[in-house]
């Protein structure tokens, strides 16, 4: 026992292995739950988990950066600001623009396998949703590339970057509010 259980701290100590267990563990539920039902449409609320996950993580990460990150590193010392850049914000970036696209698909499996409500509510927020995944690939990620020095660029040009990377995702904050509420509300009134 006392192995299988340092096996799993060894698994849990790691983010990605740890990820994977629980996607593991939520799939071997799905199965014993309703291996015979599996045909009746389980795999749309399986879809939906998953789009409810990722959207976690986007919305999650979205908050963290305009509560916490933008308005913290102005406050950080000089000398310790390009931990930030170098190891921090670009990993923060890679599971921001990676979880939108998650939403974003899973939220169409959601949607064309019906279960998901198909009014105007739900339509709305998923608008909302396309604009948001749209700035974080087309708008924040291209500028953050610059503002983080991980494409060449003078400091004009990064400062640049940074304000329209920022007003951006400052936009992408304000629009996740009405997003969360259609997505939340189309589901309780359908």
């Amino acid at each position: 026992m006392a192995e299988i259980i340092e096996k799993l701290i060894k698994i849990i100590e790691k983010p990605y292995q740890a990820l994977g267990l629980g996607a593991a563990l939520a799939f071997v539920i799905l199965v014993l739950y309703h291996h015979s039902d599996l045909d009746r449409g389980y795999f749309g609320p399986f879809f939906t988990v998953l789009h409810v996950i990722s959207g976690v993580t986007w919305i999650g990460l979205l908050y963290y950066f305009n509560l916490v990150q933008i308005p913290t590193v102005p406050k950080i010392p000089a000398e310790l600001k390009p931990a930030i850049g170098k190891y921090i914000a670009p990993e923060a970036l890679f599971w921001f623009r990676w979880s939108a696209a998650a939403t974003v698909a899973t939220g169409l499996i959601v949607f064309a396998s019906g279960t998901a409500v198909t009014n105007l509510t739900i339509l709305t927020g998923a608008l909302l949703g396309l604009i948001m995944a749209y700035n974080v690939w087309f708008i924040i990620w291209p500028n953050q590339k610059v503002a983080l020095g991980l494409v060449p660029a003078d400091d004009e040009a990064k400062a640049k970057a940074a304000r329209l990377a920022m007003l951006t995702s400052r936009t992408n904050f304000v629009l996740s509010i009405p997003m969360l509420y259609c997505m939340v509300t189309a589901r309780l009134v359908g």
